[in-house]
């Protein structure tokens, strides 16, 4: 069986590579010609644990392909799956002229049938423009051929995505013809052996079950770091406080860690989106709507609290940041706290010293060379009048406290992700602030 792959970005390179995995003809298609070259050689242009390898290995067994030609994919391919890029536009709706554009190049060249498959984040409704595009291009050519729209979103965790796609929670596919289900029964069935299921429904529900999914996390998140902010003001411990209800079943204990905001690709975008799409629709979803305030606000607790700290002067201070990603195990710095912080810090006058374990050279492209970028995090930490622990990184959790002391000037931690124990660090000497404790206690 031959699929393509359009799109060789986070989704395209980790579904590809892991229907190549169970033994699938893949053949990933971008028009980014030197990503292609690099990919070639088995260069990936991402940070997700296990990818390159993977990919390495289905090259040299003749599985992966890689091309900037999208007539070559099509070639004797079945299925293909759309994964390019939908950024979202100033209003905050997705900008669907990347899903487009390949819907008109499959409706230009498909000769035979194909069952053509959205994997990327759209909004309600663009399985059926998919359709029209194709079949626009078809009619141009007086073709009559068959084709399939199908919806089949992706669930994948950055840092965690290789383990997600090859043993996935569930598997949520959107269809409205016999043959393609049929299909993607196929396609999949490597990966429901071991029980995992596969959820048909109609195109628009799969459409929605992917935004209401991301959504539903970005509430939980927003939820508990505003009940960690209330604990602050009269005394309760967040960390209790989530213990006591993450205990509840019908809670549970993920997703209810207070923190300094959520970010990344996927939750601020899908978020937007989905209340553009309500709005557009005649009907405002005012607890989105409050999730990405609260989420924006969120991002700047740890600088307020800093600010604080120094009384509102920062002028020739130097802080240092631990972690610059959106989260662990990632280079992703899209909607990253850290960028909100840093830029805050910079407005502020302070002198910004920065370490992270894989994401220093793509916060190049967001922060240029604004702040100093250091070898490993004890020599960010080098005259720092304040620490902020940003991501959480495992190397981080257990730092050298006594090198930490010989190397800041003021022993101040602000803990972001809340991973220090604060008993532990009054007894090494230092100033203490976290997330939902009132620390002065």
């Amino acid at each position: 069986m031959k699929i393509a792959i359009v799109g060789s970005g986070y989704v395209g390179l980790v579904t590809g590579t892991c229907f190549a995995e169970v033994g699938i003809d893949v053949v990933c298609v971008d028009i980014d010609q030197k990503k292609i070259e690099n990919l070639k050689k088995g260069v990936v242009p991402i940070y997700e644990p296990g990818l390159e390898e993977m990919l390495r290995r289905n090259m040299q067994k003749g599985r992966l392909s890689f091309t900037t030609v999208i007539t070559e994919a099509l070639t004797d391919a079945e299925v293909i799956f759309i994964a390019v890029g939908t950024p979202p536009g100033e209003d905050g709706s997705a900008d669907l002229k990347y899903v487009l554009a390949v819907a008109h190049e499959c409706g230009r060249h498909m000769n035979d049938y194909l069952l053509v498959v959205t994997k990327s984040t759209v909004p309600v409704g663009t399985a059926a423009i998919v359709k029209n595009a194709i079949q626009e291009e078809l009619g141009k050519r007086n073709a009559s051929i068959p084709l399939d729209i199908a919806s089949n979103p992706e669930f994948l965790k950055e840092g965690a995505a290789i383990e997600d796609f090859l043993k996935p929670d569930r598997i949520v596919i959107g269809l409205d013809s016999p043959r393609a289900e049929e299909i993607m029964k196929k396609l999949y069935k490597p990966f429901t052996l071991n029980g995992h299921p596969i959820i048909f429904m109609d195109i628009t529900s799969a459409e929605m079950t992917k935004y209401a999914a991301n959504s539903m996390l970005a509430t939980k998140i927003s939820f508990m770091n505003d009940i960690a902010n209330l604990c602050e003001i009269v005394g309760a411990d967040i960390n209790m406080v989530r213990k006591g209800i993450g205990s509840d079943t019908r809670i549970g204990p993920k997703f209810i860690y207070p923190g300094i905001g959520y970010g990344g690709s996927c939750f601020p975008k899908d978020v937007q989106a989905l209340v553009r799409t309500a709005h557009e629709f005649g009907y405002e979803l005012r607890v989105l709507k409050a999730v990405e305030a609260v989420n924006k606000d969120q991002k700047l607790v740890l600088f307020n609290k800093i600010m604080k700290y120094f009384k509102g002067n920062l002028n020739d201070r130097t802080i240092a940041l631990w972690g610059l990603s959106f989260k662990p195990h990632t280079d992703d710095m899209r909607e990253a706290p850290s960028v909100a912080i840093i830029k805050k810090l910079l407005e502020a006058g302070a002198t910004v010293r920065v370490y992270d374990p894989v994401a220093m050279s793509e916060a190049k492209h967001h922060l240029g060379e604004s702040i100093t970028y250091c070898g490993d995090q004890y020599e960010a930490l080098i005259d720092g009048d304040a620490l902020a622990m940003v991501t959480e990184w495992p190397e981080f959790k257990f730092p050298n406290f006594s090198v930490m002391k010989k190397l800041m000037k003021t022993p101040a931690v602000f803990d972001g992700r809340n991973i220090y124990d604060r008993a532990e660090m009054k007894r090494n000497g230092f100033d203490y602030f976290c997330i939902g404790i009132d620390t002065t206690k």
